[in-house]
């Protein structure tokens, strides 16, 4: 299938494909007589795990990784647990930052609800952040 097929089946953009094809993500696709570039079914599958993987929160270099202990004949599946469980330990730190900073913002909006502009000097520009 040519570039556009593929980009209509897969919900991306032909750009994005040839970004793909660059990076290494995507194997490089046989060329038509016309120059055009000819990909097989598989590659629709392909691009499928590219999304699956961005949709879990890991890098195109984490997916490339993936990618490339496949094409070595391996499994990569203790690679990806591993890469998943670093994941949840960010969003994890992610979560801790934002309570924390909800928190801080909860107590500057409770003392900004009610307002005492007088006791606000020029210098401080508002006395509640």
């Amino acid at each position: 299938m040519r570039i556009g097929q593929l980009a209509e089946a897969t919900g991306t953009t032909t750009k994005t494909l040839r970004f793909y094809e660059e990076s290494g993500l995507l194997p490089p696709a046989e060329r038509l007589a016309s120059g055009y570039r000819d990909y097989t079914e598989d590659a629709v599958g392909q691009i499928g795990f590219i999304h699956r993987g961005q949709a879990a929160g890991l890098t195109l270099a984490q997916i490339r990784q993936i990618l490339e202990i496949r094409e070595h004949g391996q499994t990569p599946c203790s690679h990806v647990q591993g890469l998943l469980g670093q994941r949840l330990g960010e969003l994890d730190a992610q979560i801790a930052e934002l309570l924390a900073l909800r928190e801080t913002i909860s107590q500057l909006h409770e003392k900004a609800s009610k307002p005492e502009p007088d006791s606000c000097s020029a210098d401080q520009v508002c006395r509640y952040i």
